[in-house]
């Protein structure tokens, strides 16, 4: 399996400064927020989605350094990001994120929400300041999808006639939508034509819904030393995800268990064994791979680079997360 390190080689050195900068972006003027925010950054992410920014970047402008503007906006990407799992993890009250405490639950609530709510600002701020109207509003959208994604996650939870296709529109509000605009907004800023920026889009797209259908597999295939929070969590919250939907059809006794809302464990245990039993874990799988190869069928526009070859290979590593 290729390795984060191997992979993100083209850009290790730039990502090497964004980290730095994540922390000295974030300012001291509050310092339970600094806090806050240091040890966000600190937690060990794989800043897959800057990455993927400054790997288009480069694959856009070969021979040409990446401009400031494309650093900036790698940055708020990651901002957005970390603002968005502080809020998660506050509406999924989960004490781990990454292996390591949330930030709801070493500091309190409260803190955890107003850090969340002053990332979002200053990466607004930070995004403002790119003077460009058109990336301004794809990042923009991101920040609207990411509350509607939580949303619809919350309205619907333990609704069993949820669809697989309602189930992709949730995935894309809630990781995609970044995926596929910081894409599609590094292809402006390198200035491509509108039919590449497009495609940077769909390549974003469908990336971040493979990325997504995998991390809802691994919730119940994975231990939870590897998941950072306890496995088999999405169906015990009431979130139904592709697993589970592909289940319901072919046992329908899941509707029952799941309408009970899993106030007696043995119920609960009761609906990870049917789900585990069915075809949904394998047509979760298969839904991933479309997606994937979808992802890198539209990067054919672009020169033949490294940085490329990252990019490709990058739908490979999101699906060898399975094996």
């Amino acid at each position: 399996m290729t390795s984060v390190k191997s992979l993100f080689a083209p850009v290790e050195a730039d990502l090497q400064v964004l980290t730095e900068n994540l922390k000295n972006l974030v300012g001291a003027r509050h310092p339970i927020l600094y806090a806050a925010a240091e040890h966000l950054f600190g937690a060990g992410g794989k800043r897959l989605r800057p990455a993927i920014v400054l790997l288009i970047a480069r694959a856009t402008m070969p021979g040409e350094e990446i401009t400031p503007r494309h650093r900036r906006l790698a940055e708020i990407t990651e901002m957005i990001h970390t603002a968005s799992l502080v809020h998660d993890d506050v509406v999924d009250t989960a004490d781990t994120r990454r292996g390591v405490p949330t930030v709801h639950s070493l500091f309190d609530n409260r803190v955890a929400v107003l850090a969340g709510d002053f990332l979002f600002a200053q990466s607004s701020w930070y995004l403002a300041n790119l003077d460009n109207l058109e990336v301004v509003k794809l990042l923009s959208q991101v920040i609207m999808d990411l509350a509607e994604g939580e949303i619809q996650q919350g309205l619907n939870a333990f609704e069993t006639d949820f669809s697989i296709e309602a189930y992709l529109e949730k995935s894309y509000y809630k990781t995609a939508s970044l995926l596929a605009n910081s894409a599609k907004a590094a292809g402006k800023l390198s200035e491509v034509s509108t039919a590449t920026c497009e495609k940077l889009y769909l390549y974003g797209r469908n990336l971040g819904l493979a990325f997504q259908i995998v991390d809802d597999i691994l919730d119940f295939t994975a231990s939870a030393e590897v998941l950072g929070k306890p496995a088999g969590s999405d169906l015990a919250s009431g979130n139904l995800t592709a697993p589970t939907l592909y289940a319901l059809k072919e046992h329908p006794h899941l509707i029952e268990l799941i309408a009970t809302e899993f106030e007696d464990a043995a119920d609960l245990e009761k609906a990870l064994s049917l789900v585990h039993g069915s075809e949904g874990i394998a047509k979760s799988r298969a839904l991933a791979h479309h997606h994937a190869q979808l992802a890198v069928a539209q990067l054919t526009d672009l020169p033949d680079s490294t940085s490329l070859q990252a990019l490709v290979e990058m739908a490979d590593y999101v699906l060898k997360r399975l094996y």
